[in-house]
C-alpha cells in the first residue's frame, strides 16, 4: 500500500463523519473572512504575491461571468415591415427583433455536451487502476511503492521527454507507445492508417486522458489531411476525432471509427 492511501482506505471502509458536509460548508463560508484578515495583515513580498494571485483569480472570475452572461441582440425582422402606406419620415425604419444571445463559447460547450453520446460505442467496461497500473517498487530496499508502470497502450507526442527516473511517477513503456491508428470512415467504408495527434477523452478517468492511455471507447484525434476532407467554407480539415473500437493492448494495433 502506498504511504498516503491509509486515509482513503479508512474512508472507503467506514465513510466520513456524519457532520462532514456541514463542517465543510461552514469552513468554506469562513474562508472569505480568513482571506480578508490575511490580506489586511500581510506585508512586503508576501503581500505582492498575494495581491497578484487575487488579481488573477478575479480576472478569471470576471471572464467566466462574462461568458455565461446573456447580451441583447438586435436584427432585422423581414415580417415586421409595414403592410400599408407609411409617411416619408417612417420609410427608413425597419422592424427590429430583440433577442437574448449567449456567447459563442457557451453555445459550443452546449453542442459538445449534446453530441457527447453520438459515438459508435456509447458504453464501455470500466477499467480499474489495478488493471492499468502495475506497482513498481523502488528505493534502496525496494520498500517504496509510489511508482506506477502503465500496462496499457499509450500515446505521447513527438516532443515528449521522460523525467529523470528518480522523479518519474508514471512510467510509460516504449513498447506500448503507438503513434498510428487504423481509422475506418463509416460512409466510405474504407480504412486508413493515420497519425494520432492526441488523446481527447478517455471515458475511464481524466488521469488516463492526461497520461495518454488508450483503451476501448477512447476518443482520439487523428490527422486526416491526406484524406482531402474540406469544410463547407472550402478549408482543408486537418484533425478529426475517432473512437477506438478494440482493445489495443491485446491486438497490438489501434482500430478506430471516424466521427463524422
Amino acid at each position: 500500500m502506498a504511504q498516503g492511501d491509509h486515509i482513503e482506505l479508512h474512508r472507503k471502509r467506514h465513510g466520513r463523519r456524519l457532520d462532514h458536509d456541514e463542517k465543510a460548508r461552514k469552513k468554506e463560508a469562513r474562508s472569505a473572512h480568513t482571506r480578508a484578515k490575511f490580506a489586511q495583515k500581510v506585508k512586503g513580498l508576501r503581500a505582492k504575491l498575494h495581491n497578484k494571485k487575487r488579481y488573477a483569480e478575479k480576472a478569471t472570475m470576471q471572464k467566466t461571468i462574462k461568458q455565461h452572461s446573456e447580451r441583447d441582440s438586435k436584427h432585422r425582422d423581414a415580417d415586421a415591415g409595414p403592410k400599408d402606406a407609411v409617411p416619408g419620415y417612417l420609410l427608413d425604419r425597419e422592424g427590429m427583433s430583440h433577442a437574448k444571445v449567449l456567447s459563442n463559447t457557451i453555445k459550443q460547450k452546449r453542442k459538445e455536451k449534446a453530441g457527447r453520446w453520438n459515438v459508435p460505442i456509447p458504453k464501455v467496461r470500466p477499467v480499474g487502476e489495478d488493471e492499468v497500473f502495475k506497482v513498481m517498487r523502488s528505493g534502496k530496499r525496494n520498500k517504496k511503492q509510489w511508482k506506477r508502470m502503465v500496462a496499457k497502450v499509450t500515446y505521447v507526442g513527438d516532443t515528449f521527454t521522460r523525467k529523470p527516473p528518480k522523479y518519474e511517477r508514471f512510467i510509460r513503456p516504449a513498447g506500448l507507445r503507438m503513434k498510428k491508428a487504423h481509422v475506418t470512415h463509416p460512409e466510405l467504408q474504407t480504412t486508413f492508417s493515420l497519425d494520432i495527434i492526441g488523446v481527447k477523452k478517455n471515458p475511464q478517468s481524466s488521469l488516463y486522458t492526461s497520461l495518454g492511455v488508450i483503451t476501448k471507447g477512447t476518443i482520439i484525434e487523428v490527422n486526416v489531411s491526406e484524406l482531402g476532407l474540406v469544410t463547407p467554407a472550402g478549408k482543408v480539415v486537418w484533425g478529426k476525432y475517432a473512437q477506438v473500437t478494440n482493445n489495443p493492448e491485446n491486438d497490438g494495433c489501434i482500430n478506430a471509427v471516424l466521427l463524422v
